[in-house]
C-alpha cells in the first residue's frame, strides 16, 4: 500500500475518513486500517470539518472535477499523478488553487526517495563532471486486451493517453527533479496494437538548461524488460532505474561506487511527510502543482501530433488520432 498507511504514519498526520463508490469496500478499508469514518460521497470528505487536506487517488479523468471541488472548499489537495489528462486541465487546477490560496501537491513520490535524492546530489555536486547527455530506455512486452473491457490506463478518457501517461510521467518528473526542466522537447508516438487505440511507443529528445542533450524511448510492445536512466558527464556516468530498487551506480576513472538505498516500506511516506511538514509550517514539499505541470507540458508536447492536439477533449475524437506502425496516418 502506497498511501493509506503513509498518511496515518507521517508525523503530524491522521487519516480520519475514506471514500469509495462501493460502500462495502469503503467500510472494509476503514475497518482494516482503523479509520473512523467512511463514505461513498466525495463531497462528504471534502466538506468534513475534521478533514484539513484531501488526497485524490482516482484515474486522471476525474482529477479536474475533484480538484475544483477541493479548491472551492479552501482545502489543500494531494493529487495522484499525472496531474491531469492534459496540461490544459492541470493549468486549470493550478489556477483554482492559486486563487483559493491553498497548495496543490502531486504524488510524484520519487522526489522523496533516498535513491533519487542521492542521484540528484551526485548530479548537482558535479561528482562526475558537467552533464553532457542523458538517455532513458523503457521496454516491456505487450498484452492482449479485450477492446470492450480495457484497463483504465489504456483509455484516453480516463488516463489522458496510454501507459506513457502513467509510467512515463514518473521518469519525466524525476529527470526534472535531478537535472532541472526539460527544454526544447520534441517527440513522436505510434500505436502498434490492434487491441487499443492509445499510443504504445514514444520517442523524444530534449536538452537541459546547462546544455546536456537527452533522448528517451518508451516501448510497450517490445521484447523483454528494460528500465534504465543514464546520465553521462565529462568525468563519469550515473545509472539507475525509475521503477527498480537496485543501487545507484556511479562510474568514474576512480572506479565504480554503488549506493544501496532501499525504498521505505510505504513508498509514498517520505513525500507525504514533506507535505505534512509544509502544511504545518516546517518545510517545503518537492512535488507541487507547478512542478507537475512541467511534466504535463512535456507529455503534451510529445503527444500532440499523435492526438491531433491536446488542448481540447481529444479523448472524444479517436478517429483523428495518430499513426500506426508502418506510417499509416
Amino acid at each position: 500500500m502506497k498511501s493509506g498507511p503513509a498518511l496515518q504514519q507521517a508525523r503530524g498526520s491522521k487519516l480520519v475518513a475514506v471514500m469509495r463508490r462501493n460502500g462495502e469496500l469503503a467500510a472494509d478499508y476503514a475497518r482494516r486500517h482503523g479509520v473512523a469514518k467512511w463514505t461513498t460521497e466525495a463531497d462528504e470528505i471534502i466538506h468534513d470539518p475534521e478533514v484539513d487536506a484531501v488526497y485524490v487517488a482516482t484515474p486522471p479523468g476525474s482529477h479536474l472535477d475533484y480538484a475544483l471541488r477541493v479548491a472551492a472548499a479552501g482545502k489543500p489537495c494531494y493529487m495522484e499523478k499525472p496531474i491531469a489528462r492534459s496540461a490544459a486541465e492541470g493549468e486549470a487546477m493550478a489556477m483554482a488553487f492559486a486563487a483559493a490560496g491553498v497548495p496543490l501537491f502531486v504524488a510524484y513520490y520519487r522526489r522523496g526517495l533516498p535513491r533519487f535524492l542521492k542521484a540528484r546530489e551526485l548530479v548537482q555536486n558535479g561528482r562526475f563532471g558537467l552533464l553532457t547527455h542523458i538517455h532513458y530506455r523503457y521496454t516491456r512486452s505487450t498484452h492482449d486486451h479485450d477492446p470492450n473491457h480495457l484497463p483504465w490506463r489504456l483509455q484516453a478518457e480516463q488516463a489522458g493517453g496510454g501507459l506513457f501517461m502513467d509510467l512515463g510521467s514518473h521518469t519525466l518528473d524525476i529527470l526534472d527533479f535531478m537535472v532541472g526542466p526539460l527544454l526544447d522537447v520534441a517527440g513522436t508516438a505510434v500505436n502498434r496494437s490492434p487491441h487499443y487505440q492509445v499510443e504504445d511507443g514514444v520517442a523524444m529528445t530534449f536538452r537541459t538548461a546547462t546544455g546536456a542533450l537527452g533522448t528517451a524511448v518508451w516501448d510497450f510492445c517490445g521484447y523483454g524488460r528494460e528500465d534504465l536512466i543514464e546520465l553521462v558527464g565529462r568525468n563519469g556516468r550515473l545509472s539507475l532505474s525509475t521503477f527498480g530498487d537496485e543501487p545507484v551506480r556511479l562510474e568514474t576513472e576512480a572506479g565504480v561506487e554503488l549506493f544501496d538505498l532501499p525504498n521505505p516500506k510505504h513508498i509514498q511516506q517520505p513525500l507525504i511527510q514533506m507535505i505534512v511538514d509544509e502544511l504545518l509550517g516546517n518545510g517545503v514539499c518537492a512535488s507541487t502543482g507547478q512542478s507537475a505541470l512541467r511534466t504535463a507540458r512535456v507529455q503534451d508536447q510529445v503527444l500532440t501530433q499523435f492526438y491531433g492536439g491536446r488542448a481540447d477533449a481529444f479523448w472524444q475524437r479517436p478517429e483523428r488520432w495518430g499513426r500506426k506502425e508502418g506510417g499509416n496516418e
